[in-house]
């Protein structure tokens, strides 16, 4: 069982660790990804996520299936909140089980990084300064210094 979705409400993490739950898995494994205070020296109040939804979910399905190919998943579940969240809120939850826990953690560490690196999920960070900024998901750089290092000047941190 493989589902995906991209959510405007708050995840709810248990909802799916039962979802994947599998007497004929030895393990369970669940990735919360939260809302960090700071992120490269300044403090964050919250981030705003946003998604070409459509395509998303068709790339987390992707993703989703790869996994489950690569390592023999019994049961898959991602799902991505988008809008604001504040400091401590769940940005994503993935949800697996597996006959084996080896295989369990590495399907899961799988999902996060193909995620990052290639589903339409962009996010912009709101710092105590009353400034934002939209930073790269799979990087630690604001994207505008990302783009003045790539034309060969120096973004400030």
């Amino acid at each position: 069982m493989i589902r995906v979705a991209v959510v405007d409400r708050a995840l709810n993490p248990a909802a799916l660790e039962a979802e994947v739950a599998d007497p004929g898995s030895g393990a369970t494994s669940v990735f919360i990804g939260t809302v960090r205070d700071s992120h490269a020296g300044r403090s964050v109040t919250g981030i705003e996520y946003s998604a070409y939804t459509t395509m998303a979910e068709r790339e987390l399905a992707a993703i989703a299936t790869e996994a489950t190919e690569r390592t023999g998943v019994a049961s898959l579940v991602v799902e991505h909140r988008i809008g604001a969240l504040a400091v401590g809120e769940a940005s994503v939850v993935i949800a697996l089980s597996h006959a084996h826990r080896a295989e369990a953690l590495a399907a899961t560490s799988f999902v996060i990084e193909e995620l990052k690196r290639r589903v339409p999920i962009w996010k912009r960070e709101m710092y105590t300064d009353g400034t934002r900024e939209w930073v790269h998901a799979s990087s630690s750089a604001p994207l505008a210094a990302q783009h003045a290092g790539a034309a060969g000047v120096e973004g400030r941190s």
